[in-house]
């Protein structure tokens, strides 16, 4: 929740509920009854609180998890029921990619740069853009593979073995193998859950070098010790080796180093609406 003074946006509330909504897909591609009713209660909640807190208006969106599954329509109908005068959207990928790259280009301070280069590493999805800021899109690609899809198919331990550390990063490498981004990206930035845990455990830059040293980190302690230890949520924390993974991945694709980010999706939709 923010004001938007024509030039950027000035934060009044931040609240997070992690639903891990791709996780819970069935055999048959759809949400289960019980996670939509989850869903429905986040979105209940802070709905409430955002009119509480004298939001004017409030947008509702959805991303590559509902996006992907067969039954999206459907928590659609259960919001727009519960919430009145509130209509979940769910974002094209397309969509997705732009908006991130509004917020990010904004957050990092890009001005009118070109060759700037987004990697929104989601749960569910990675969106990776190069374009001009503040909002011009020229190339974009999403995927659909998340922390979550990473942590859930090649990651069973916690803490992840060496092992299972090594499949998933050839895993991962393959899928990003067929992207070919522009050769003009100056610039590359990462923003999603992943990138904002680790600008509190590794600062803002991030090369490959770096990258390794927190996948070391990664194998030492559970998700439960290392949210204790390092001040992160404990479900971030878990998905934390898969987005560092993902993150590694880009880093090698673009051949330059990860900038921490602090804006992305959330907003992009603040400042798409000005």
């Amino acid at each position: 929740m923010a004001d938007c003074d024509g030039i950027g946006l000035i934060e009044q509330c931040q609240e997070r509920a992690f639903t891990l909504i791709g996780r819970s897909i069935d055999a048959s591609g759809a949400i289960p009854a019980a996670k939509l009713a989850e869903v429905l209660e986040a979105v209940v909640m802070q709905y409430r609180l955002a009119r509480e807190l004298g939001s004017e208006e409030v947008r509702c969106v959805a991303t590559a998890a509902v996006r992907r599954a067969a039954n999206g329509d459907a928590l659609v109908r259960l919001i727009g029921d519960a919430c009145e005068g509130l209509e979940l959207q769910v974002l094209s990928g397309a969509e997705e990619a732009r908006l991130a790259f509004i917020g990010a280009a904004w957050a990092a301070g890009a001005g009118d740069e070109q060759g700037l280069g987004v990697v929104d590493a989601g749960g569910g999805s990675s969106e990776l853009v190069v374009g001009d800021a503040p909002a011009y899109v020229r190339w974009w690609v999403s995927l659909p593979l998340g922390s979550g899809d990473v942590t859930h198919r090649w990651l069973p331990s916690d803490p992840p073995t060496r092992a299972d550390l090594d499949e998933a990063m050839t895993r991962t490498r393959a899928i990003f193998a067929e992207v070919q981004p522009p050769p003009d990206v100056r610039r590359l930035v990462a923003v999603g859950g992943s990138a904002t845990s680790l600008r509190l455990l590794a600062g803002p830059i991030l090369d490959v070098g770096a990258l390794d040293h927190l996948l070391e980190t990664a194998q030492r302690f559970s998700a439960v010790d290392f949210a204790r230890n390092f001040g992160v949520d404990v479900q971030r924390a878990r998905l934390l080796a898969g987005g560092l993974l993902i993150l590694r991945a880009v880093s090698e694709l673009f051949a330059v180093p990860l900038e921490i980010g602090r804006g992305g999706l959330r907003e992009g939709l603040l400042l798409d609406h000005q």
